[in-house]
């Protein structure tokens, strides 16, 4: 069996991963170069994911995921100001196993992305900008770039996020709704608050700050082990640069209207409306924004996929935001499919089980948890779901 994968994202990476181990010949084909786009520094990586993870990669590639990852997370704070002080007003513990946010540790995305990659670098194929796909006679599929190459696979995966251009030839009439919410996401320097309280406050904790109509959420990422001496013990193979300069650091979040955000192009003009969405907030929370690290601001559309009926199952899949958006904890979901997509398309290499209806079982299984999720909405037909989520960076 050969698999191609488009997109290069926390759910490709991982389905590469899996079938490599269990010797599935896979290639995968990302449009963009090495880094990636911008989608944000941090991840609240729960117990779908740890699993995804364990399941699909190398036990040392685990070792280093884990060993940089921030302390548990297990409930969410909420701050409010009380006598020009920030205080703790409500706490809420994240909802287990149940609930759409569940209990985790935080991830540094950027780092997680660069373990995920290491050991694929004969099977990532970058600057691949994928532009369409025929079913053929013979049940393989072919795949077009927008270099005139093509490539032909037994199976065809989309794991190319929100604005999929796999899905828009597969599924034409699922579209993406934009919501006009917008989220801004940066990253600052923990030493840079260090003498605030705001570190001491909050400790691992998901917390939410509102201040003058503005929604702030934010969370302290201290490594469990520094991601330099991290890889010299688990992962010499990972490119140094991953973690060159990392540091321990606070994420953070400001909610907004699309009108309220106004334009932005550059990480640094996102930064700049973040600090003018700031002001008037407590000192504390404006200093968050004032001493983050600009390069690493973005700016989110939040878009919506409508209910959507079941379809037959083909050699062509999806995974991920491709097909269930979810904001704060799509990582997680994406990381899970490509899991249970390897399970299914192992035990079809090993002739086990049919192609279709492997594929046909992942999909079942995938309509099955977001329409019984909390938060999405049933449709008309047996596999319609409506859930949001963070897409590219707003113009």
């Amino acid at each position: 069996m050969r698999v191609i994968v488009v997109g290069a994202g926390l759910g490709g990476l991982t389905l590469a991963h899996g079938l490599r181990q269990a010797g599935v010949d896979v290639v995968v084909y990302e449009r963009d170069g090495p880094q990636g786009r911008p989608q944000g520094v941090s991840l609240h990586f729960d117990d779908r994911g740890a699993a995804a993870l364990r399941a699909c990669l190398p036990p040392r590639h685990v070792a280093m995921a884990e060993a940089t990852m921030g302390g548990p997370r297990e409930r969410r704070l909420f701050l409010s100001e009380v006598d020009g002080e920030l205080k703790v007003v409500r706490t809420q513990p994240l909802a287990g196993t149940a609930g759409p946010v569940r209990p985790g540790r935080q991830a540094h995305r950027p780092l997680l992305r660069a373990v995920l990659l290491t050991g694929l670098e004969e099977t990532v194929r970058f600057g691949a900008r994928f532009t369409r796909f025929e079913q053929r006679a013979d049940g393989t599929v072919r795949a077009w770039f927008a270099d005139g190459g093509t490539d032909t696979a037994d199976v065809l995966v989309g794991a190319d996020g929100i604005g999929s251009a796999v899905r828009r030839q597969y599924l034409p009439h699922v579209r993406v709704t934009d919501t006009g919410k917008r989220m801004v996401m940066g990253a600052t320097p923990l030493r840079a608050v260090a003498g605030t309280g705001l570190p001491e406050l909050i400790g691992h904790s998901a917390t939410s700050a509102r201040s003058h109509g503005t929604m702030m959420a934010m969370g302290a990422l201290r490594f469990t082990r520094p991601p330099a001496a991290a890889r010299e013990k688990w992962l010499p193979a990972l490119d140094h640069r991953a973690v060159a300069a990392a540091e321990d650091y606070v994420m953070w979040t400001l909610s907004v209207t699309r009108e309220r955000l106004g334009s932005t192009g550059s990480p640094a003009d996102a930064w700049h409306r973040a600090r003018g969405l700031a002001v008037g907030m407590h000192q504390t929370l404006r200093l968050v924004i004032d001493q983050a690290w600009p390069d690493l601001t973005v700016a989110l559309r939040i878009g919506l996929i409508p209910p959507t009926p079941a379809w037959p199952a083909t050699p062509v899949t999806l995974i991920g935001d491709a097909i269930h958006v979810a904001p704060g904890f799509g990582g997680n979901l994406a990381m899970r499919d490509a899991r249970r997509l390897r399970d299914e398309l192992v035990q079809a290499a090993r002739g086990k089980r049919d192609l279709r209806a492997a594929i046909g079982a992942y999909e079942d299984a995938t309509r099955r948890d977001n329409l019984s999720a909390p938060g999405a909405v049933a449709g008309t037909g047996p596999g319609a779901r409506q859930r949001t989520g963070a897409t590219e960076p707003s113009a």
